[in-house]
């Protein structure tokens, strides 16, 4: 493992180029403990992490190792016992639109239509309604759903409803993407395309993103790196640079560098597990 996370620390100057450029996340000696006050316990513990501006990062771990966990504390959603954590040196204390927030399971309002669902951020935003409607149009336009403004959520298939949650999200500009196994519930077929255009929209607003993931070949498809948690409470255990040129494809795959993680990270996962 020493070498990969050397391979890692020789990347990070690089990232001091793009220090402008928002989306930096520090995480610092992060322990976030649950349960009822006679009986807490830790579901992370002491976790530092640090993703550059822009970067990719998949998270990986058993199942209950914190993953989602660590996603909530960075959106501002489960409060954090001891050790911080920001975003461009602001600390991290309540949610914000800045952070969004994709789940597995989509979180639209069955009686809107789908222009209504993406342009609701900035009707809290106060933004007037053509422009937001506009802007709405713009994004479905990304996430190829152009034409579908006036459907509702129950009339689109469950890829479709991940994309109006991508594109409800990226209408207040994070600068952070957190992402919970979005793609867990879809079929093999659907959830490669959905992989194949979260890369092609990042390649284009190039926010920061943290993906949860069960799934390896997934984390290896789309990530720069790769960060694994051990059980719980969750730690890092490794931190693994997926050295794959983009644009991606399904040739990527079968790539012997892409082999060789996915053998390592198996090893890892049972170790973890």
């Amino acid at each position: 493992m020493n070498a990969d996370l050397a391979t890692h620390a020789s990347r990070a100057p690089h990232a001091h180029h793009t220090s402008c450029a928002p989306g930096r996340v520090g995480v610092r000696s992060l322990t976030v403990e649950v349960g009822p006050t006679h009986a807490r316990r830790a579901t992370l513990d002491a976790l530092d992490l640090d993703v550059a501006p822009g970067e990719f990062v998949c998270l990986l771990g058993p199942s209950g190792c914190g993953k989602s966990t660590l996603l909530g504390t960075i959106a501002g959603h489960v409060g954090v016992t001891r050790g911080e954590i920001s975003v461009d040196g602001e600390p991290v204390n309540h949610p914000h639109p800045d952070r969004g927030l994709v789940f597995q399971q989509h979180t639209l309002f069955p009686w809107k239509q789908v222009i209504d669902n993406v342009a609701f951020g900035l009707k809290m935003k106060g933004v007037a309604a053509q422009e937001r409607r506009r802007k709405a149009a713009e994004l479905l336009e990304l996430v190829g759903l152009g034409g579908f403004e006036s459907h509702y959520p129950a009339q689109l298939s469950g890829g479709m409803q991940q994309r109006v949650e991508i594109a409800r999200v990226l209408i207040n500009r994070p600068r952070v993407l957190l992402m919970d196994e979005p793609f867990g519930a879809l079929d093999a077929q659907t959830r490669r395309m959905m992989q194949r255009l979260l890369l092609d929209i990042w390649s284009k607003i190039r926010t920061t993103v943290l993906f949860v993931t069960h799934d390896i070949e997934e984390a290896l498809f789309l990530g720069d790196r790769i960060v694994m948690l051990s059980k719980r409470p969750g730690r890092i255990i490794a931190d693994i640079p997926v050295p794959l040129p983009r644009p991606r494809d399904d040739e990527s795959t079968t790539d012997a560098a892409f082999i060789d993680i996915k053998r390592q990270c198996l090893a890892l996962l049972r170790e973890a597990a």
